[in-house]
């Protein structure tokens, strides 16, 4: 039997067995936009696993202007923005991002995962070190690879750990840390103040992903470097058009040079069509929204607080939540899908986490809330979820 056949076989196995026990819950089908409630085969659910933070992606203001570009600049732009694919609306909304974020630059990327991909290959060689945190995204333990870099992991979050790593490397070595604002499973923020202090005291550059910081934290949820008030100290901030600023894309912004450098040299933005006008017109929307609107992330941070300390109230483990990404803990595999399959049949939508993705004694149901659920809405999933989690045993 070859790899491929292996590698087809067991994943064949690993689905039949999840669909033999009614607990397969991947590619499920809906059929009405992303908003607090949906639609799925006429049924309504509550939507609990999305990552719409301010609700955006059903805005009429946001429709509308995705509905204007395509009418001026059609569906697509047929090519790469290097040669023939490169529009004005391009480049009006870097500029947009660079001052949103406080950043000299920015490069636009046709999706968040092409922005991480391409940010990092362009600034290292194999003479480089890359350290990134244990839990980074696919996305940036990818572009590790491509970069060719010596690659090291400090412990989540952990400081310390990273102080050890630069007491391992040569000091004399072109070093980038890599870490993100909001961990998009455990829902914790990176104790950013600290991670950027020891790695300019080791000459490091620091590149935070702010995919799940946008539109969630600091001045008009400008990201995790403007909360802490370190904008200045952080190299590269990258980030992505599909959470809180509902449309497809990513960033990744800088100083001009670093930008010049990226957009001339990074392969994920040379071999691949540029931005589509509406996903374009939709972010720049969005961010007038947010902008004009504060009370939108005031009352994202309203539901959070509430919905933390109501499931600690139950019983449940919330770990270090603090953050619209509220990991409730199961620690265990077949329970994890157990109570996501039957929320699902009471009309609640959420993500279980189970391993591979995490250790079978880490798993969880990820509950995400965004500014536009209302308090019953809320009220109701969190009632069903003690309810099956009672069920297993799980309080």
């Amino acid at each position: 039997m070859s790899s491929l056949e292996r590698k087809v076989n067991t994943i064949a196995g690993q689905v039949q067995y999840l669909k033999e026990k009614h607990i397969y819950l991947f590619y499920r089908e809906l059929h009405s936009a992303q908003d607090t409630e949906m639609v799925e085969n006429g049924r309504k659910i509550l939507m609990f696993g999305s990552n719409s933070y301010l609700g955006l992606t059903n805005h009429p203001r946001v429709k509308a202007a995705a509905i204007h570009a395509i009418e001026k600049y059609g569906t697509g732009v047929s090519g790469s923005r290097l040669l023939n694919g490169n529009l004005g609306i391009h480049r009006e909304l870097e500029e947009r991002l660079s001052a949103y974020l406080g950043k000299e630059d920015t490069a636009v990327f046709s999706t968040g995962f092409q922005a991480n991909l391409g940010a990092l290959p362009p600034l290292l060689d194999r003479s480089s070190c890359l350290i990134m945190d244990k839990l980074s995204h696919a996305s940036i333990i990818e572009s590790a690879t491509l970069s060719q870099a010596k690659k090291l992991k400090f412990e989540h979050n952990d400081v310390e750990s990273l102080s050890k790593i630069f007491s391992r490397i040569d000091s004399d070595a072109f070093k980038i840390v890599v870490t993100e604002g909001i961990f998009s499973m455990d829902g914790d923020i990176a104790p950013l103040p600290e991670i950027v202090e020891v790695s300019r005291r080791n000459g490091a550059m620091v590149m935070v992903d702010d995919a799940h910081a946008i539109g969630v934290l600091g001045k008009n949820g400008s990201g995790s470097s403007s909360h802490f008030g370190i904008t200045d100290k952080v190299d590269v901030i990258t980030g992505t058009f599909s959470k809180s600023l509902a449309a497809l894309g990513g960033f990744v912004s800088g100083d001009r040079e670093l930008i010049n450098l990226i957009k001339h040299t990074a392969r994920a933005l040379l071999f691949s069509a540029g931005l589509q006008p509406a996903s374009v017109a939709a972010v720049m929307e969005s961010l007038d929204i947010i902008e004009e609107q504060p009370e939108l992330i005031d009352h994202l941070w309203e539901n959070t607080r509430y919905a933390i300390g109501q499931l600690k109230s139950m019983g449940l483990d919330v770990g270090k939540a603090e953050t619209p990404i509220i990991p409730i803990y199961v620690r265990d595999d077949q329970k994890t899908y157990t109570i996501a399959k039957r929320l699902y049949e009471d009309g609640v939508f959420i993500n279980p986490v189970v391993s591979p993705a995490t250790s079978a004694d880490s798993a969880l149901i990820r509950f995400s809330v965004m500014s536009t659920h209302t308090k019953p809405q809320i009220d109701f999933a969190l009632g069903k979820i003690y309810d099956h989690a009672r069920l297993v045993n799980v309080i």
